[in-house]
């Protein structure tokens, strides 16, 4: 799966994790010839990267129950993972937790981790149970506010995730409450007041790289969604500006770019992003409106991903999966239960999307209703889901 807007929140206030990734793992491959390639790493044991994980790694093994060094390097394998859109690295991060996984009543810090690991398997019932436990004993803990805002808006549950992200008023900064608002704001009817606020924010030269990508991120799909498109596009670019590698920015762009009719630049994006089902899906999704020869094997690929998680039980593939099955398989009869799924545990426009078209190809209009209820409640400001939503009401009037 790819990439939500939770994934990219997590790394504001100093904690990494990573957008879409697996936390379920078959057992390990063990191959019987030493001349074969089991997987080309993404950087060398001389990188940076790779001497800081062994580092890490080794102050681990000197001493194993020492719960500092188990959350830095738990806190480094998902900001790896973040970065490079790799799903092992959440495994890795779970496995260097693994004193502290099953405990009823972990430290705050392993508690903070356990939860952003849980939220990114879709578990999110089980994620806010761990960011309340952490915040009955951290109550100014402005991590946990932050990312239990995002869950909540992600679950639709829109006035509890302004109630969380106000308490960040006297625990960060400014820019971070006007960036967690905002978020909410542009989803449910106050496009407009959002976007100068996050405009003001951007302004601010003290932004981190990671603050700036968040927040221009932000500003950039409330802008898509109201069909500004320049502007759009001039906030994905200051996002892109900070030069920092995230999934997340990739995804949205992309999806951007498809809705614009620009598949080649499509390609140039996410061509060597393929580990990221998300990722591969819409670099799929450009050759296949390109008619690119190896389309197919993209395809084949994306098809023996999405069955190997249905196998491994795990749900957090269930949106790209939908869309694979209706836009490249063209099977809408069965992307329909996919989406219809999907939107029972995650609400974001992607989530609404996806429905609402897997209902019209269905010729389903009673499968988009719970769509429509949710932009009419919640006052969402989407050009394209209500082109869709009209659509839908039209045939049935």
């Amino acid at each position: 799966m790819i990439l939500s807007r939770m994934f990219l929140v997590l790394l504001v206030l100093g904690w990494s994790t990573m957008n879409h990734v697996d936390q379920t793992y078959p057992e390990p491959y063990r191959p019987t010839d030493d001349r074969q390639v089991i997987e080309r790493l993404s950087f060398k044991a001389s990188d940076p990267i790779a001497r800081e994980l062994d580092s890490l790694r080794t102050d681990l093994r000197r001493n194993p129950r020492n719960l500092d060094s188990a959350v830095k390097l738990a806190a480094r394998y998902i900001k790896q993972g973040r970065s490079e859109g790799d799903p092992r690295f959440l495994g890795q991060a779970q496995a260097t937790l693994a004193l502290w996984w099953n405990e009823p009543s972990p430290p705050p810090a392993a508690l903070l981790l356990r939860a952003t690991i849980r939220q990114n398997a879709h578990d999110f019932d089980q994620a806010i149970a761990d960011l309340d436990q952490l915040l009955t004993l951290q109550p100014t803990n402005a991590q946990a506010w932050l990312t239990k805002a995002s869950i909540l808006q992600v679950q639709a549950r829109y006035d509890e995730a302004r109630r969380a992200c106000q308490r960040l008023a006297r625990l960060a900064a400014p820019h971070v409450l006007v960036g967690c608002l905002s978020d909410i704001g542009g989803m449910t009817g106050q496009s407009v007041k959002s976007k100068d606020l996050l405009r003001q924010a951007l302004s601010d030269s003290a932004l981190s790289g990671r603050e700036r990508i968040w927040i221009a991120t932000i500003q950039a799909e409330i802008a898509t969604r109201t069909g500004a498109i320049e502007e759009a596009e001039q906030s994905f670019a200051e996002a892109f500006k900070t030069g920092i590698k995230d999934q997340y920015l990739l995804g949205a762009y992309a999806d951007f770019l498809l809705d614009q009719g620009r598949y080649r630049d499509v390609v140039s994006l996410v061509q060597h992003e393929t580990k990221s089902d998300g990722l591969l899906l819409r670099l799929a999704l450009a050759e296949q409106a390109l008619d690119l020869p190896w389309f197919q094997n993209h395809k084949a690929e994306l098809a023996s991903r999405f069955t190997a998680s249905r196998e491994r039980g795990t749900a957090t593939h269930v949106r790209e999966e939908a869309r694979f099955t209706l836009m490249l398989q063209h099977d809408a009869q069965q992307a329909l239960p996919l989406a219809q799924d999907n939107w029972n545990v995650q609400r974001e426009p992607a989530d609404a999307r996806i429905l609402l078209q897997c209902a019209i190809e269905a010729k389903n209009s009673a499968a988009a209703q719970p769509v429509i209820e949710w932009l009419r409640t919640n006052h969402v400001e989407d050009l394209r889901l209500k082109a869709l939503a009209k659509q839908i009401q039209e045939k049935t009037s």
